[in-house]
């Protein structure tokens, strides 16, 4: 090979190298992800720069992991990205995301609800995380204009939002208004009670609200899903005969307690919320059901059993199940209930 070709081959891989070198500079500081629209992202305590960056390629939020890590080394940046949920987009380049996430200030307040709070908690834990939770629940009680955005809030039997709230994890923007934050939720609920099971409870003659207050009941009852399913099925069960519910979750909610169990004159209590006393369903929700009790009351497990009771086994909850009275009392007296 002459010294002609030799310095041919030297110069075209060094301008291949330098053309990488730009290429991976552009990469680094102008290269945009796959996705446009605004998403939030979240960076927990403890998470390392590699997981992020393996995050935000798999949101679509960056080019390449590598480029992303690479801006971090180069600037220093390595340990100042600081935990939070922030608003970035695919549009955004590298430069743009990292000085979003190594600011202090996160833009949103991440806040979940658990399956079973009632509209009263949900707005305690909004105003507890500096959000507007008097005039949440100010809506949720009133909701007015709102009901007409869904056809199974418009009915005269249902008054409040109590039961349509969905419990989830939500992030809200810290100047969100209490109006968007019920929007949020019914949007949601919305989502979660889909077509075929809106089909599925009409075809058993009950309304939207009935599963749903079934459901908010079971969902204070007992925990999982097995469970609800059963408890569902007793439920509908002595509703068909005309036996009274005899649940103590919608005397706590009327009472404002916590009690498993209740007796004496709370039991007395003439209200339509006491079910010891009046047959048939309350008249609303008494919770904000998650899914798994939902779908309890819409597809309840048929079973043999008439009763049943919670009791600490072990130190644990437990749900004990007996097919008659008798057995249900003997249970009682077993686990001194």
């Amino acid at each position: 090979m002459n010294k002609k070709n030799k310095i041919i081959i030297i110069s075209i891989i060094f301008l291949l190298i330098l053309a990488g070198l730009f290429y991976f500079r552009a990469q680094v500081y102008y290269s945009q992800g796959n996705s446009s629209a605004s998403q939030s992202f979240e960076i927990k305590k403890g998470e390392g720069n590699a997981e992020i960056a393996e995050r935000l390629k798999a949101e679509n939020l960056i080019s390449g992991k590598i480029y992303f890590y690479y801006y971090l080394r180069s600037h220093g940046f390595q340990n100042k990205i600081m935990p939070g949920v922030y608003s970035l987009s695919g549009n955004m380049k590298i430069p743009e995301i990292v000085s979003v996430i190594i600011n202090s200030e996160s833009q949103f307040i991440k806040i979940t609800f658990p399956e079973g709070f009632t509209m009263k908690q949900m707005a305690e834990k909004l105003n507890s995380n500096g959000l507007s939770g008097d005039e949440f629940l100010k809506i949720a009680n009133t909701p007015g204009e709102l009901k007409k955005r869904y056809s199974y809030l418009t009915p005269d039997s249902v008054k409040t939002l109590e039961g349509y709230l969905f419990p989830d994890t939500y992030f809200f923007k810290k100047d969100i208004s209490a109006e968007n934050i019920v929007g949020r939720m019914l949007d949601t609920f919305d989502g979660k009670l889909n077509d075929q099971m809106q089909k599925d409870i009409l075809k058993q003659n009950k309304s939207i609200n009935d599963v749903i207050i079934m459901a908010s009941i079971v969902e204070r009852e007992v925990q999982t899903l097995e469970d609800m399913k059963i408890a569902s099925g007793i439920f509908w069960k002595r509703i068909a005969s005309g036996q009274r519910l005899q649940s103590d979750a919608p005397l706590s909610y009327i009472l404002g307690d916590t009690n498993d169990q209740h007796s004496g004159k709370d039991l007395e209590l003439n209200s339509p919320y006491n079910t010891y006393r009046f047959s048939g369903l309350p008249p609303a929700p008494i919770s904000n059901p998650g899914i798994n009790a939902i779908n309890s009351a819409i597809y309840p497990e048929n079973s043999n059993y008439n009763f049943f009771l919670t009791a600490s086994v072990n130190g644990e909850k437990k749900v004990i199940y007996s097919k008659t009275f008798q057995e249900h009392v003997a249970n009682k007296q077993k686990y001194g209930l």
